[in-house]
């Protein structure tokens, strides 16, 4: 068996690690059973993003008579949006073609699975000879994947994921009707994009809120405009059953508190449930790794697993399963694997935006949250019907669709949490990442390096260390919608 000082299971966020081992000279492996360049490339948010853009401005469309200008329905050419979908897909060739080139490297393009703590086999699914190799090092990065829940007759109905929405399932036209269980992002997101396109869509989530991490007023906010869009949205909705006759995929749910059942006839079904670990697929019990109650890989602030050889990162360590926090911790452990000293991974700051109509943009926590740790806090809104740039786009006071952002301060004007519903929301919530980090970061070095009573000192000297006082301190361009979220200070006493 080969041994190699490196080995890379997963080519996302994974290949970041690759790459800076290969510099260092190292004889390194990767292992991908599937397109290269991970979820977010091949089968999440870069081909969702060119489906979405195109929803967005349909949706903007509808809207323009209210500044002024009158359109005519779109006209959607479905093969041209594809076409672009799958330019962005086909990246991973790319990608593949470039690694295979590469010196130092081998590229196995199987299923891992470890049958020792520094050994893996690699299963091919054309049956050819398994191929086993031993490694120094291991790198698991292999994700997850949609969570199907146990649902009767889903299987033998048929069904779509985001996995196989990006690849065989891709419908040739949107389809006429689309019943989509689940109310989190990757929900909200389908909503979005086929109802914009002329879909019949119907929601069906357990919960009582779509988006129940969000703000309850966000929530709120937005299913009334999936309501006002033609969009169902069934909360408080649990399937029983699904089947087909001639015509239709029939959904019959159920209201578990009024046991009020109703059957959704549609073209297609998109489960949207959530996400299960894939560690499951590595044979884990071979070493000494964890996972903890829900199978995801338990981690360090090291990114180090149990197994002192084994690190993971990205989606398997279910910590916030975003593109952008898999990219971070690459860079982490690629500076700890490869320099003197140590940095630990913080998820402090977290951000995340959700590209539906409205777009959802979130930060730190919500009121919800703060309340329940007893934290001292205020809260204001501002809306961009109160600003020259929200004006110009037509918002009005009494307009249903007039989006906002909610910020939460604790005291001394520390910022605990920003939320933002409306256009341009990921935008206009990034500045609040910058700032809230910096004051996290700031206090973990105070903290180490002087100590709690040094902290107090230390913003004695740095006042505006972690609160929005950079910000209301600022000129801010005028007129722009920068002025919704800068402005909102203004509305605490």
């Amino acid at each position: 068996m080969t041994r190699y000082d490196m080995v890379v299971v997963g080519s996302g966020a994974g290949l970041m690690v690759l790459e800076e081992a290969l510099d260092q000279g190292l004889k390194c492996a990767i292992i991908e059973k599937a397109k290269f360049g991970g979820t977010c490339l091949t089968k999440g948010c870069i081909p969702s993003k060119m489906l979405v853009y195109p929803a967005d401005f349909i949706r903007e469309m509808e809207t323009a008579d209210r500044i002024g200008i009158n359109t005519c329905p779109p006209e959607i050419k479905w093969d041209t949006i594809s076409k672009k979908m799958w330019e962005q897909i086909n990246y991973h060739k790319k990608i593949e073609s470039n690694l295979l080139d590469m010196p130092n490297l081998t590229v196995y393009k199987g299923a891992g699975s470890f049958i020792g703590p520094d050994s893996m086999v690699i299963r091919y699914p054309d049956n050819r000879t398994d191929d086993m190799i031993y490694g120094d090092k291991f790198i698991v990065a292999v994700g997850a994947r949609s969570f199907i829940p146990p649902i009767e007759g889903l299987e033998d109905t048929g069904y779509v994921t985001s996995e196989n929405f990006f690849g065989e399932k891709f419908p040739q036209s949107p389809w006429k009707s689309l019943a989509i269980i689940g109310g989190g992002a990757i929900s909200m997101e389908f909503a979005h994009i086929f109802s914009a396109f002329g879909t019949k869509v119907t929601i069906v989530a357990r919960s009582s809120l779509i988006l129940n991490k969000e703000e309850e007023e966000i929530s709120e906010f937005v299913t009334k405009q999936f309501t006002n869009n033609g969009v169902d949205v069934l909360t408080d909705s649990s399937v029983l059953r699904v089947s087909k006759d001639q015509s239709s995929k029939l959904v019959t749910v159920e209201n578990p508190l009024t046991k009020e059942k109703r059957t959704i006839a549609c073209e297609e079904i998109f489960v949207a449930s959530g996400v299960q670990s894939n560690a499951d697929t590595l044979s884990l019990e071979n070493t000494e790794v964890e996972v903890d109650e829900k199978g995801w890989i338990r981690t360090n602030s090291y990114l180090e697993t149990s197994q002192k050889n084994i690190w993971a990162l990205g989606d398997i360590n279910g910590k916030y399963q975003f593109r952008h926090k898999a990219n971070y911790e690459a860079l982490i452990l690629s500076r700890n694997l490869f320099s003197t000293k140590k940095k630990e991974v913080s998820y402090d700051v977290v951000p995340w935006t959700i590209f539906t109509n409205p777009q959802v943009a979130h930060v730190g926590m919500t009121e919800k949250e703060v309340k329940g740790r007893g934290i001292p806090y205020k809260t204001a809104k501002n809306y961009y019907s109160e600003v020259v740039g929200g004006i110009a786009m037509g918002y009005r006071k009494k307009d249903e669709d007039n989006g906002f952002i909610k910020m939460i301060i604790g005291q001394e004007k520390k910022i605990l949490g920003v939320h933002i519903v409306g256009p341009q929301a990921a935008i206009l919530l990034q500045p609040f990442v910058y700032l809230m980090n910096e004051g996290y970061q700031c206090r973990k070095k105070a903290e180490a390096c002087i100590g709690k009573k040094g902290i107090e000192g230390l913003r004695m000297l740095c006042p505006q260390m972690g609160t929005y006082a950079p910000i209301s301190d600022s000129m801010v361009i005028h007129p722009s919608l920068n002025e919704l979220t800068a402005w909102v200070f203004e509305k605490f006493d």
